[in-house]
């Protein structure tokens, strides 16, 4: 059986620091030079910067293209809703930072008086510059944002971070491990194409132990406006994220239908939930957002329990 890629030979192994596993990782030098397995110092640096964080939350996907960003941004606008409940939405798609388009920041580092927002997207002079970086660089620009930005007193922080299994969710979940990550939402659509990679994404959770909070099928059909019909766009063929989350034992937190005016509200950087209320898709937002909400209370109530016994 194929080695998977992002597996750690171990700081012990010969392959240490030098098996195809250890490309961007960021001890990889340590590794390699036989130093052991001492931990990179900004580890701890970032757990204690992170006690101030109750709760944090990866949101992934397979593949390019299927709402993970919008889902992001809207997260984190629901959660904001509760003006007593503090946010922070930290964009690590560092080859593309869609966040301050979607969230009508663009130019400029705003933050609500309950919503904060980082991106590389921020540090580029133009919108449009290619950020063409290897995989040690990123590493170190995640690590700066988890570390050195002055992130306070904050209940959810949320992370979008690229398609796939690469350099950027190694970084993060290593940077976080200490900091205790509450777990991952992992986003979808309803055809085979998409789900093979969700598969790849869960299987990937698995192995580096990141918790599932689960499954979003995204343009999960489309209803009318007008007629109220419901039509699919994108055929579920295999049985769509229901029949997959079955399988392989994952919870599927809803499916959020298509709605022209999620594209337009973050094309203008506004929130679609307050836009349009009533629509079907914002039902299903809140939806989803409540049990995600639900999930993080129970661990953290699992964590005290465990604390004090």
């Amino acid at each position: 059986m194929e080695e998977v890629p992002h597996d750690c030979p171990g700081a012990d192994s010969a392959q240490a620091g030098r098996g195809a596993s250890c490309q961007g990782c960021p001890n990889q030098r340590l590794c390699a030079s036989g130093a052991g397995a001492t931990p990179d110092p900004a580890i701890e640096e970032i757990k204690e910067k992170m006690k101030t964080v109750k709760h944090k939350i990866l949101v992934l996907s397979g593949k390019g293209g299927v709402g993970k960003s919008t889902f992001s941004a809207h997260l984190a606008h629901g959660l904001a809703e509760d003006e007593n409940t503090q946010i922070a939405l930290l964009d690590i798609d560092i080859c593309g930072p869609s966040i301050p388009k979607i969230m009508g920041l663009e130019g400029e580092q705003y933050m609500e008086d309950n919503l904060g927002v980082m991106s590389v997207g921020f540090l580029l002079s133009s919108p449009d510059d290619a950020v063409i970086w290897r995989g040690p660089k990123k590493n170190g620009m995640i690590k700066q944002f988890l570390r050195d930005v002055d992130w306070g007193e904050v209940d959810y922080l949320i992370v979008d971070t690229p398609p796939g299994t690469s350099d950027e969710h190694l970084s993060v979940i290593q940077y976080l491990a200490a900091a205790h990550i509450d777990g991952a939402v992992i986003i979808t659509t309803p055809q085979e194409v998409s789900l093979q990679d969700v598969r790849k994404e869960i299987n990937f959770c698995q192995k580096v132990k990141l918790p599932i909070i689960g499954v979003v099928e995204n343009m999960s059909g489309f209803i009318c406006p007008k007629c109220k019909k419901e039509s699919q766009i994108f055929p579920p063929t295999t049985g769509g994220a229901e029949l997959m989350c079955k399988d392989l034992e994952v919870p599927l937190l809803g499916r959020v239908p298509l709605d022209p005016l999620i594209g337009k509200n973050c094309d203008k950087g506004q929130s679609f939930l307050i836009d349009a209320p009533d629509s079907p898709a914002t039902l299903a937002y809140r939806s989803i957002i409540q049990k995600i909400q639900e999930f993080c209370n129970l661990r953290q109530s699992e964590e005290e329990n465990l604390i004090s016994s």
